[in-house]
């Protein structure tokens, strides 16, 4: 009668460049975080849509900006996270950022959130974007007695993860995976908020692939969905 059974809640970060991102990347696996009584934030640094313009222009696109943020917010909520923080970075222009800016920001919210785990962006995408800042977040998370972050993971981004020719760059080769055949729904509730970044099927980025990828997933490791991630560190805790 004297048996204590106590739970580990874990504070779990992800890490995104762009609105959608981390939906495409971990929505899944956020849901299942959320349904164990984890604690998530969402961090999405940069803005999106501008680098579709020829030249730069917030003002232009002000209420398609809103309109995406908005998504955000209303995504995380579908799936249960605490905060979603939203910065202004310029889109698909990272590498014009001087990278200690970037480190900062993430530094800043680590300090704020504590998280035992962080999602993020894997190494190789073709976006800029993504590429810099999983460089950053790395940078964030070095190894400093006393880092409180336990483990780093990332995630696959489609439109820009399997875009990457397997001999240029570091190919995205999954060791992890996450049982999410109890959660694709609401992945799938989340990416429709994200109407007008959405794409009819054929494309990647299409609700019908995201669907087919979290199977391919699955059957990987004999699952009904999954979704995959590189296991960048861990500490057990």
């Amino acid at each position: 009668n004297n048996i204590r059974i106590i739970i580990k809640i874990m504070r779990v970060l992800v890490v995104a460049s762009h609105p959608d991102d981390e939906i495409l990347g971990c929505g899944g696996t956020i849901a299942k975080h959320v349904e164990s009584g984890d604690e998530v934030f969402n961090l999405i640094l940069a803005e999106g849509a501008t680098s579709r313009q020829v030249k730069r222009d917030r003002e232009k696109i002000a209420e398609y900006l809103n309109d995406l943020a908005n998504n955000a917010i209303e995504a995380g909520k579908v799936l249960g996270v605490k905060n979603v923080d939203l910065l202004n970075f310029p889109d698909n222009r990272l590498d014009s950022i001087d990278r200690i800016e970037i480190v900062k920001v993430i530094e800043n919210k680590i300090k704020l959130y504590e998280p035992d785990l962080i999602y993020t962006h894997h190494s190789g995408d073709v976006n800029i974007d993504h590429r810099r800042v999983h460089e950053a977040l790395i940078t964030s998370c070095r190894p400093l007695p006393g880092n409180k972050v336990k483990r780093i993971v990332s995630f696959e981004t489609p439109s820009s993860t399997e875009w990457q020719p397997p001999d240029s760059n570091i190919f995205f080769k999954p060791n992890w995976f996450v049982d999410i055949s109890e959660h694709i729904n609401k992945k799938i509730k989340a990416l429709e908020l994200y109407n007008s970044e959405m794409r009819e099927f054929p494309h990647p980025r299409s609700i019908e692939n995201i669907v087919n990828l979290a199977k391919v997933r699955g059957a990987q490791v004999g699952l009904k969905y999954a979704e995959a991630f590189v296991l960048l560190r861990n500490i057990e805790f």
